[in-house]
């Protein structure tokens, strides 16, 4: 029989109790989740469509776990800066999530930044996607897409749109569809759509390039929804044709869901994805993504992760064909 000191064989015993301790202990913090409320960072200001989307849906899911889903803004480098963040400082214990735009999987490719889009996440859940559109104010000499275009034909540089920022989707979709065209528009980039609503109504930009939070506006008169980028006409604005129609060749719905830090545990992803799947099913949430002219874009945590890491490779290409890639 081998002879192991004394010592050593008390540092083996307290080494193997505190194994078998870990995972109950992990069980008991799960089963105890969530015991303070939860932070859900929204990367856009407060106001536009995904805060108020968000918002809504964190209130249900708040409900449903008992405990208040705080919804902290955060914008700011094209909705990247507030998961970039998180991902840095936040602790993987369930208590601190984010929205995950599509600009997360886009930016790394245009710049250098300080997280890995895939790594240094905890993919939750799949959630929803966007209705694209372009307006203008109702008081525009611009009546139709094409007067647009036309425009900046006639003016290369000189004709602008504002965006969500630099990398976003309502950016990327417009330099693709431009490319397209063969024209050459003024991008402005601004925080998020509640900056860009009061920029283009106070005459400040000549037209925007967004997600719905125009859509009050267009009802109301103040703006003029000239073409939307989905793959079919909307049901809200059957008339407005979309990029597809005209011949653009441009179709986005920019899919984005919840993360967290990376190396989250299991069993509190499942709680938090099981709260805010049961969330998107309650009528308050069917109701508002109605009026927001959104469709559920449901994906499991793995399911999300995949589609990911997939997007990240295909859309490299995109930038690099559109020449905004980052300099080597």
């Amino acid at each position: 029989m081998t002879h192991i000191p004394l010592l050593r064989r008390r540092s083996l015993i307290v080494a193997a109790g505190g194994a078998a301790l870990a995972a109950p202990l992990r069980v008991l913090r799960a089963e105890s989740f969530p015991s303070k409320p939860i932070t859900l960072i929204v990367p856009w200001p407060a106001g536009g469509s995904t805060d108020r989307h968000l918002r809504t849906l964190a209130d249900i899911a708040g409900k449903l776990l008992g405990q208040n889903i705080i919804v902290q803004n955060q914008p700011g480098a094209g909705g990247t800066l507030g998961p970039g963040m998180m991902a840095s400082t936040a602790r993987p214990d369930g208590y601190t999530i984010a929205q995950f735009p599509m600009g997360m999987l886009r930016l790394p490719h245009m710049q250098k930044v300080n997280w890995h889009p895939i790594n240094d996440f905890t993919f939750i859940m799949g959630i929803s996607g966007y209705t694209f559109g372009f307006t203008v104010r109702a008081d525009s000499p611009f009546k139709t897409f094409n007067d647009y275009i036309e425009a900046a034909r006639r003016e290369p540089g000189k004709i602008d749109y504002g965006s969500t920022g630099i990398g976003t989707s309502p950016h990327l979709l417009m330099e693709e569809l431009a490319d397209n065209a063969k024209v050459r528009l003024n991008h402005i980039p601004f925080k998020g759509n509640a900056d860009l609503q009061q920029a283009l109504l106070g005459g400040h930009v000549m037209a925007q390039s967004d997600a719905t939070g125009w859509d009050k506006f267009v009802d109301n008169g103040q703006m003029r929804l000239l073409v939307t980028f989905g793959e079919r006409r909307t049901k809200r604005w059957p008339n407005v044709p979309t990029a597809k129609d005209l011949g653009y060749g441009v179709v986005s719905s920019s899919p984005y869901g919840l993360v967290g830090p990376k190396g989250m545990d299991p069993a509190i992803v499942k709680t938090l994805h099981d709260a805010f799947k049961k969330a998107m099913d309650d009528p308050r949430h069917v109701e508002l993504l109605d009026q927001l002219n959104q469709e559920a874009w449901y994906r499991s945590g793995d399911d999300y992760a995949a589609w990911a890491r997939e997007t990240f490779v295909k859309d490299k290409a995109l930038i690099e064909r559109l020449g905004l890639a980052a300099k080597a």
